[in-house]
């Protein structure tokens, strides 16, 4: 009998294929994937597809990006074009205004605007390089909040394991204060009036392809990638009053 693990596998192993066909991922710019119509696009990667090996494989950053990231941003457009006046609105808007949507677009919004949103952020927070670690006003939010760095990748690791079948764990700043989260699907902290910093996507699609289901080393491998620049400016974005 196929499992489910199985046929998500040949699936994604017969995407990278055809998509791979006469070059190799390592000469291809991530840049090229294309971009779905409609007012929200596709965001370039912004490094190459295999630019956080052996972290993260080449194969599952290329389907992840161009495929499933894609989608998402298709599947919005779809909902956005059939409700007017959201067009004009950011992802962030729409997405912290969720109850005032149309209902009948709600559930896409929340689920592929979702999407577009954690991805978007996703792909921004991870960077290759030796000792990246945070610095400056996050540290000392952290250590008030975890009592260290290590206690929180002890405990943001924790969340990633705890998420039951897909979804998220997330480094948010809440009320004042940092807090880790877990979401399922793809419901984005900015739904609840969180101010997201850093998401780990623990959806099989994420890992799969080199992890299989060793979920566990796959978050240890994240650790590895995080660009706690990017976070840090973000965090200080948040302290400034809107």
């Amino acid at each position: 009998m196929i499992t489910r693990r199985t046929a998500l596998k040949n699936i994604a192993l017969t995407t990278g294929a055809l998509a791979l066909s006469g070059a190799t991922l390592s000469a291809q710019a991530p840049a090229a994937a294309p971009t779905p119509e409609g007012v929200f696009k596709l965001p370039p990667l912004g490094y190459d597809y295999d630019a956080l090996e052996p972290h993260i494989d080449a194969e599952t950053m290329k389907i992840h990006h161009d495929k499933h990231h894609a989608a998402y941003v298709s599947k919005l457009n779809e909902a956005v074009a059939s409700a007017p006046g959201l067009e004009k609105k950011s992802i962030e808007e729409i997405l912290a205004k969720l109850p005032e949507a149309p209902q009948a677009v709600r559930t896409a919004l929340q689920n592929h605007g979702g999407g577009h949103a954690n991805h978007s952020l996703f792909w921004q927070s991870l960077k290759k390089g030796e000792n990246q670690k945070p610095a400056g006003e996050l540290v000392k939010a952290m250590e008030k909040a975890f009592t260290s760095v290590p206690k929180f990748t002890e405990d943001f690791s924790a969340a990633a394991m705890a998420v039951f079948g897909s979804g998220w764990a997330w480094l948010v700043y809440r009320d004042g204060k940092l807090a880790i989260e877990k979401l399922p699907n793809q419901d984005s902290p900015l739904m609840t009036g969180g101010v997201p910093l850093l998401g780990l996507d623990v959806w099989e699609h994420a890992y799969y392809l080199k992890y299989q289901n060793r979920r566990a080393e796959y978050v240890k491998a994240f650790q590895n990638v995080i660009n706690w620049d990017v976070v840090s400016a973000r965090y200080a974005k948040a302290l400034k009053p809107a």
